[in-house]
């Protein structure tokens, strides 16, 4: 799975690596991709407001995890679920729905 690691959770809450640490526990590849902590675009209202510049920041972030081989991308942010989901070439889920699916 490529992690997608939100500003949410690496900003606002301040928990980086937290998601990524509990999937890896659970047995699950984790890939992150490099520069984790650039926004995906989709920053609340943002993507409204700036859609050119979100464009541009989502097909940024996509082309990394992309890059990592991953089979699914996984967000721990509905809002990013939503925003990259329009435009990639991955399935994209919250990494809960993933656990969930996989558990034992």
């Amino acid at each position: 799975m490529s992690s997608h690691a939100p500003c949410t959770l690496q900003h606002g809450l301040r928990a980086p690596g937290q998601t990524e640490a509990l999937l890896r526990k659970a047995g699950f590849d984790v890939r992150e991709p490099e520069e984790t902590h650039l926004c995906c675009g989709s920053a609340g209202t943002y993507a409204i407001t700036q859609p050119k510049l979100s464009g541009q920041l989502r097909e940024n972030k996509l082309r990394r995890l992309e890059s990592t081989g991953g089979k699914v991308i996984g967000t721990a942010n509905i809002g990013c679920l939503l925003h990259l989901q329009e435009k990639a070439k991955l399935p994209v889920r919250h990494w809960i729905e993933w656990l969930d699916e996989y558990r034992v």
